[in-house]
């Protein structure tokens, strides 16, 4: 009896330290995501860690779908408690959390990014179109005879795209199709050019599935090179060759603007007053997501969300518009701030 009783004393002690570990382990803020958010989290944890009792949340820059995916596989410790994204959560997303349990997520929009194409300053300024950019990167373009039919891409230089354009071989760096400015190029930039040509935009009515197939799908021959998520990345291969364009996002264009410089896209330039007003068209809306579950187990949570979503922050004269993020209206902004502070669940798309 007494050997029953120590066993089951020593089971009390191991399961006690277990739980006391994992609780230790997790008295921090575990947050995925976003490359494009990355940065802008960072600024905000790093004042959060500052200036409050809590520890500074740890940051993985995973890309928007890498990090939708870890954020969606469950509750508990061992999961991520928010998720950064460069575009909007999909409906399929939102099912897969359900199925791992995590019903409620608040959705907290945080301002607007460009999405810039842009080289080192040691290289020709160039000023494109969507149409240009589509013929450049497509896999697939309507033949240069000016028939309604599909053809491989032929072309290898920007010469071969327009006559007006450099006699230089196009090269783009970007990032994978796990990323959200991935999403947002294909849709904003290559969707913009290919529905320029009007029988292309019309395969949109008779059959949406092969409508995105040909207009957001980028060419896999050479000419775009996926770098991963790390936009640092690109900006240094951008200054080891000149010749190269790099994809990202506007506030990498704005930290790196002594070494490198974006390009016109239908006749405006990636500015920080143009993408605000709506003159500069290749931008979108940034994200993070909370998942509700961890909010009252994690320590800092809802002090976190509220120092993100904060005037200080995400207003119009906030830190964040230092390092290159467009501030939402005012009136989207108390939207969001209102749902920071209740952690408002997103009731679906």
């Amino acid at each position: 009896m007494k050997k029953i009783l120590s066993l089951y004393v020593t089971f009390i002690i191991i399961s006690s330290i277990s739980t006391l570990a994992q609780a230790a382990a997790r008295d921090t803020i575990k947050i995925v995501g976003s490359s494009t958010v990355y940065p802008f989290a960072t600024v905000v944890a790093e004042r959060f860690g500052k200036k409050t009792e809590f520890n500074t949340p740890v940051i993985e820059s995973t890309g928007s779908g890498g990090g939708l995916k870890l954020f969606c596989k469950g509750i508990g410790v061992e999961h991520p408690d928010i998720t950064n994204a460069s575009r909007r959560i999909k409906q399929s997303e939102i099912d897969s959390c359900a199925k791992a349990g995590i019903n409620e997520i608040t959705e907290i929009k945080i301002g607007y990014d460009g999405i810039v194409i842009a080289n080192s300053r040691k290289g020709q300024n160039l000023s494109l179109t969507k149409r240009q950019i589509f013929l450049a990167l497509s896999p697939m373009i309507p033949s240069p005879s000016g028939k309604e039919v599909l053809v491989a891409n032929p072309n290898k230089t920007w010469s071969d795209v327009d006559a007006s354009l450099p006699n230089i071989a196009i090269e783009v760096l970007g990032p994978p199709p796990s990323s959200g400015t991935r999403d947002a190029f294909a849709e904003l930039a290559m969707e913009g050019g290919c529905k320029t040509f009007k029988w292309l935009a019309d395969i949109k009515k008779q059959d949406k599935n092969r409508y995105k197939s040909i207009c957001r799908s980028v060419r896999e021959d050479g000419p775009y090179i996926e770098v991963g998520e790390n936009d640092n990345l690109i900006v240094s291969k951008l200054n080891a060759n000149p010749n190269a364009l790099g994809v990202f996002g506007y506030s990498f264009l704005d930290q790196n603007s002594d070494t490198i410089q974006g390009s016109m896209v239908d006749g405006a330039l990636p500015t920080f007053e143009n993408i605000a007003d709506g003159t500069y068209k290749v931008s979108r809306p940034l994200y993070f997501y909370v998942k509700n579950a961890h909010a009252s187990s994690i320590p800092g949570i809802k002090q976190y969300v509220r120092e993100f979503t904060s005037k200080g922050a995400i207003g119009q004269s906030g830190y964040l518009s230092d390092k290159g993020l467009i501030p939402m209206p005012n009136s989207e902004y108390k939207e969001f701030a209102s749902a920071g502070k209740k952690l408002t669940p997103l009731m679906g798309l």
